[in-house]
């Protein structure tokens, strides 16, 4: 399980250090995608693989999750880490998410999320006065805490 909040620092070659405690869980080689609200979403195999088997069930006559689909794969590159427990992002990537210097990596239990620390500012700023509103519409979800 993933969990816990890092600040990094993206080098100039787009290289960033993940945490000691995600290397091991995430194995030699991982997935990295584009994720939600403008971040990156990180996967070691097992969990990608769960992930696509979900994806395919999805109705490729339906436009929404042809889109949905799209965007996932489109954006997903193989990595793995190096000597200096850094991976290489991708150009792409990069600029999706807006990594340019300071970045913040969590864990989301099944996955990684790499943010910009200005989008992740952001992010927290806008959700953390409704978590406990969000709280409540969880209950939606047949999920109590």
């Amino acid at each position: 399980m993933f969990m816990g909040e890092y600040q990094h620092s993206i080098d100039a070659k787009g290289r960033l250090i993940i945490p000691s405690k995600f290397r091991q869980e995430l194995g030699e080689n991982f997935v990295v995608t584009k994720g939600l609200d403008r971040c990156l979403f990180v996967y070691p195999w097992n969990e990608w693989n769960t992930l696509e088997k979900k994806l395919k069930s999805l109705p490729f006559t339906k436009a929404d999750a042809r889109a949905f689909v799209r965007f996932f794969f489109s954006g997903a590159a193989e990595s793995e880490i190096d000597k200096q427990g850094r991976i290489l992002i991708p150009s792409v990537l990069r600029e999706y998410a807006k990594l340019e210097k300071d970045v913040i990596i969590i864990g989301v239990s099944t996955r990684v999320e790499i943010w910009s620390s200005a989008l992740w500012k952001e992010y927290n700023e806008a959700t953390g006065n409704d978590y406990e509103a969000i709280a409540e519409k969880m209950k939606d979800f047949e999920f109590e805490l």
